[in-house]
């Protein structure tokens, strides 16, 4: 009898520390998981500056306050995006300068073939005007993704924002 009730004592204390055990995992792992944050317009892009929820908000919006449209066109899970939309966001004088624009981030592709010129690739920027025109003058560095910017490019970046509007001012 007294054997029974020491094995029956052996097998409480062993479920009792597989279930303590168990519930200790799930603690540490809802304590250690980071809370999702709601996504913002800006995905990360500034999120002191205004955005645009749709292309076509972006060209109302762009024609009736006579500022040009900046579009960049990215996708969540591309690590050029990643780079790109990292230096960008950091950089004080193109965050600043962003203020002037109209934006509009898009992680899809629109129906629109003038805002895929030279192809459907990320990352690229495009600059339109109140006109609602293309800018195909305003490019990157590359001869054969026009549009194209790297991390490394954000001095050219901030270069055709200011010709963007600097065009604004002397054509309008």
């Amino acid at each position: 009898m007294e054997k029974n009730y020491v094995s029956m004592f052996l097998l409480l204390v062993a479920i009792s520390c597989a279930l303590a055990k168990d519930v200790g995992k799930k603690e540490t792992k809802e304590t250690t998981a980071k809370p999702k944050l709601p996504q913002t317009l800006s995905r990360g892009w500034g999120d002191q500056l205004i955005w645009t929820q749709t292309y076509e908000e972006a060209l109302f919006r762009s024609k009736h306050s006579n500022k040009p449209l900046m579009i960049i066109h990215h996708l969540d899970d591309c690590p050029h995006s990643q780079a790109l939309k990292k230096v960008f966001a950091e950089h004080k004088d193109v965050q600043n300068l962003a203020e002037k624009f109209i934006l509009l981030n898009l992680v899809y592709e629109t129906t629109d073939k003038n805002l895929s010129p030279d192809g459907q690739y990320v990352p690229r920027i495009l600059f339109i005007d109140p006109s609602l025109t293309v800018r195909a003058d305003i490019t990157g560095r590359y001869s054969n993704r026009l549009y194209a910017y790297e991390p490394s490019d954000i001095s050219l970046l901030y270069s055709n924002m200011q010709k963007a509007l600097k065009l604004l001012k002397t054509e309008l």
